[in-house]
């Protein structure tokens, strides 16, 4: 199975750009989308289609904002689970895939001057509970909004103390590999320098100014079973990248 995550930046915005072209391309059983700003009312109204896939979205409550999507291939059996009490932003999506549960998560952005922070290790500490529930071996992925460490952003000096660097941010996803959490670009290459977001500032992408803010991470028991990790930082369309998880 081929699972890829990408925080398309606006699913309206990317389906205008290369987003086809990429889907034929790359041909996954799951894309994990986040950042996705939008309804499935308003995505039903415009009568958009993607043939061969089923789509599932998660939004805010407040519109245009945040939000999540499943896109299945046809044919993939799953069990969608029930929305979390605490997800008011649409950021939450976990499906049921028999041997496995995949989470799709966007993460809260801790802003700037750490506006945020309390918000989203609030939300990062109620996710984990959450997940401690789930009876079933783990696959997360999406937009966790932080570099773990020094090796995942070009300038981690000049960051430190920064939104999506802060040691508040990296401390709880040090608690999230802890619990039973690999990271699983990491396990496959332990020094191997690769971005999935840049700035849109000063050229950061063409640059390769970068940070690696989006994983797959799995729990301990899936790690036999992993084929390939792998960040896909050609495609375009988004301030972020693909990433993708083949698993055995």
């Amino acid at each position: 199975m081929k699972i890829i995550s990408w925080n398309v930046n606006g699913l309206r915005a990317v389906l205008k750009k290369n987003f086809f072209d990429f889907l034929q391309s790359v041909k996954p059983d799951i894309l994990c989308l986040q950042e996705t700003r939008m309804s499935d009312t308003a995505w039903k109204k415009e009568g958009i289609s993607i043939p061969g896939y089923n789509l599932i979205l998660n939004h805010a409550l407040r519109p245009g904002y945040s939000g999540t999507g499943l896109l299945i291939k046809e044919g993939i059996k799953y069990k969608l689970l029930p929305k979390v009490n605490f997800d008011h932003e649409g950021r939450v999506q976990v499906i049921d895939l028999g041997k496995y549960y995949l989470a799709n998560i966007y993460f809260p952005n801790a802003r700037p001057e750490l506006a945020r922070i309390k918000f989203k290790l609030k939300f990062n500490n109620s996710l984990l509970k959450y997940f401690k529930t789930l009876a079933k071996p783990l696959i997360v992925t999406g937009d966790f909004n932080v570099a773990h460490s020094a090796i995942d952003l070009a300038r981690p000096k000049e960051n430190e103390g920064n939104p999506g660097y802060s040691s508040e941010e990296r401390n709880w996803f040090n608690k999230f590999l802890s619990v039973g959490f690999v990271d699983s670009f990491r396990y496959f290459y332990p020094k191997k320098i690769q971005y999935s977001w840049w700035s849109h500032r000063q050229n950061a992408r063409s640059n390769n100014v970068g940070w690696r803010i989006d994983y797959f991470c799995v729990s301990d028991k899936v790690v036999k079973d992993l084929k390939k990790a792998y960040i896909l930082d050609k495609i375009l369309g988004s301030d972020h990248c693909p990433i993708g998880l083949e698993i055995k």
